[in-house]
């Protein structure tokens, strides 16, 4: 099956995953900056055309490392948190030295496994990514090395990009690779691999596929690019596999450049109502016959029309809501514990400062958080 002749044609939120490989020079440990400046032309131009851009970017160890003298090869722990932490401040910098000159602001976002993991960290990424995106701002994602052990790591940026991808309800994830995409063997050793050009399922063959890392420098090879199209497309992201070591490789794939197309599961949106649809309620907020309707027009839930509080659920949680004769209403996840919403139950957001002692979310739960 042929794939898309232009697969960013009609997106409307994009994640960009760089590697390591691509960002900075091997034996120097210097960033490839014409390289940068080429790609920061592709994402202004994404921008040009009404789309909001993330970037999941490794690079912050590799940078780091040679900063402080540290060898090539495996790092003990705390050495690798060093150099990220070293490292981390220089990929910053060179991202928003690169985008400054089309007008763009760039923010630095660390998260690790947890913060995925955990519903309240979750919705808090989530919110922070939403909030930046509405501002027209890119952000930088990476996983934090810094603090992170190795059971709370995703180990790779594959996995992670997909993680943000789904948790930021993107339409496309484009992996920049060294490759071109997916082949039946390995292509650099068997002469008879074939390139797949569009993956409607992940099949069992599809995975044997994948065989080892195709790519020498990359850190997961194709397996962890599997995992990562399971995750995106699951999540109603599609995925592409695509060669990054190019100038202006986003315009080359907009103009036809080789790559692997990973079809989504459904739309974004409707994979997320889905999986909030199938969590088991910790709770129950009971609305007024206003909120009901508001509820009804696709509106978020505000704390003016609750009129009670059942249950003990935290921040994150999902939760029953019920009308005002019991009738089943929806399900969302709370942007409140069950403490803190019933003490602004039936009061005005713009009061949730002076009852809470800080500055809350106005909605109790926000339409995107919530399926009716």
């Amino acid at each position: 099956m042929a794939a898309l002749t232009n697969p960013l044609a009609n997106v409307r939120r994009l994640v960009v995953k760089i590697g390591s490989a691509l960002l900075v020079e091997r034996d120097s440990g210097a960033l490839r900056i014409d390289w940068l400046r080429a790609l920061a032309a592709d994402i202004a131009e994404a921008r040009e055309k009404g789309r909001d851009v993330m970037i999941v970017s490794s690079g912050s160890i590799a940078l780091g490392r040679k900063v402080l003298g540290l060898p090539d090869g495996a790092l003990p722990l705390e050495r690798s948190q060093a150099a990220a932490a070293v490292g981390q401040i220089r990929l910053a910098r060179a991202y928003e030295e690169a985008l400054a000159p089309f007008g763009i602001t760039t923010a630095q976002v660390l998260v690790t496994l947890e913060d995925t993991a955990d519903r309240r960290r979750y919705l808090n990424a989530r919110a922070t990514l939403a909030t930046l995106l509405g501002m027209g701002v890119v952000p930088i994602v990476n996983e934090n090395d810094t603090i992170a052990t190795d059971e709370i790591r995703f180990g790779d940026n594959d996995r992670l990009a997909a993680q943000v991808a789904g948790m930021a309800g993107a339409d496309l994830l484009v992996l920049l690779s060294d490759v071109d995409g997916l082949y039946t063997g390995n292509p650099m050793t068997d002469r008879k691999a074939r390139h797949i050009a569009r993956i409607e399922r992940i099949t069992p063959e599809i995975e044997a596929a994948a065989g080892d890392a195709v790519s020498q420098s990359a850190k997961g090879g194709m397996k962890t690019k599997l995992i990562a199209a399971r995750t995106a497309t699951a999540a109603g992201c599609a995925m592409v596999i695509t060669r990054g070591d190019v100038a202006r490789p986003l315009r080359a794939l907009q103009e036809g450049a080789r790559h692997s197309w990973f079809a989504p599961m459904g739309d974004p949106q409707v994979a997320r109502k889905r999986w909030i649809a199938a969590m088991k309620p910790r709770g129950e907020i009971i609305v007024d016959a206003g909120a009901a309707r508001a509820l009804g027009q696709g509106k978020s839930l505000l704390p003016a029309g609750v009129v009670e509080v059942r249950g003990s659920f935290r921040r994150g949680d999902p939760v029953t809501i019920s009308g005002p004769a019991g009738e089943r209403l929806g399900k969302g996840l709370a942007g409140y514990d069950s403490l803190e919403a019933d003490r602004i139950k039936g009061r005005h957001s713009r009061d949730i400062a002076a009852i809470l002692g800080y500055p809350g979310r106005a909605a109790l739960i926000h339409r995107d958080d919530m399926v009716t």
